[in-house]
């Protein structure tokens, strides 16, 4: 018996699992766009290497991007420093091991002399591939949310060293930038790179946050710049408002973290409920076929 198209359909099969884990894994936000912010007024930086799967999905990109259907997180992306390039091609690829991989499994069974009609690994196929086409779209979201989760935490910390700076009479960029100094995690790197940047180009700090808010969707740092941009005018009140915003930001993570753990918890309702009642099918069993023998 050949055993070529069975190796070769396994190792479709293999390969679109590994992607789809590979795909799945829950990546560190990229610093190399916030680094490059920081870097010192007049030095020149070079134009990043893009790796091949940058560039070959940068070509896909230019030739079905604007197809229905084809839809880019641009800020999701870019918070996890990842390109869109690289975003497409998964897509891409995905979708092609689904649209293929039933086909290659019917392989076997056609060898084996087993009648497939061909419209069902067609649907499986379509199917299949429409599935993982939309998968990379629902892995980034989630990525991309509890990417601003940590920065909302980080965040909670900032606002708290901000007020300590104001209170000790230290001016509005001064104390956003002591206090993001103060930080080493991405959050207050990019808060870094963003403060950096109003400094190079004579804008108020408050305005780069804003900036860096709307680039990332971020809306905790709405609210700081909110607060920031009338500090000037009534300094006393802003170290209240300062803690105050902490305070309310510490209660919406600790309600969110609580809820989420509660979804978690009725998650493994099912499980629990399912494993019961089969424990119990296997202690009737031999008294149901006693009984039917009988």
């Amino acid at each position: 018996m050949n055993l070529t198209p069975m190796v070769l359909a396994g190792g479709a099969v293999g390969a679109g699992v590994a992607l789809l884990t590979r795909e799945l894994l829950r990546p560190q936000p990229a610093l190399a766009a916030a680094l490059q912010r920081t870097e010192p007024f007049g030095f020149t930086v070079a134009e990043p290497v893009l790796d091949r799967e940058e560039v070959w999905g940068r070509w896909l990109l230019a030739r079905i991007g604007r197809l229905p259907g084809v839809r880019i997180p641009t800020q999701n992306l870019a918070l996890l420093g990842q390109g869109p390039g690289r975003f497409l091609l998964i897509k891409t690829l995905l979708a092609a091991l689904g649209l293929l991989c039933p086909v290659l499994a019917s392989v076997p069974w056609i060898l084996a002399g087993i009648s497939v009609p061909f419209y069902v690994p067609a649907a499986v196929g379509l199917a299949a591939a429409a599935l993982l086409w939309i998968t990379p779209d629902l892995s980034v979201r989630d990525q991309a949310k509890r990417a601003r989760e940590e920065f909302a935490h980080a965040m909670s910390a900032y606002l708290d060293l901000v007020a300590l700076k104001r209170k000790a009479d230290a001016g509005t960029a001064t104390a956003l930038e002591k206090a993001a100094e103060v930080g080493r995690g991405w959050p207050f790197v990019y808060v870094q790179g963003a403060l950096m940047r109003a400094r190079l180009e004579k804008i108020p700090s408050w305005q780069a946050l804003t900036d860096l808010k709307d680039e990332y969707d971020l809306p905790v740092l709405g609210d700081i710049a909110d607060i920031m941009r009338g500090s000037d005018t009534d300094g006393a009140a802003v170290y209240k408002a300062l803690r105050a915003r902490s305070a309310a930001l510490n209660s919406e993570l600790l309600a969110a973290q609580a809820a989420e753990a509660n979804t978690a918890s009725e998650k493994m309702t099912a499980p629990g409920a399912l494993l019961a009642v089969q424990v119990m099918l296997l202690m009737a069993f031999p008294a149901v076929i006693r009984m039917l023998s009988s």
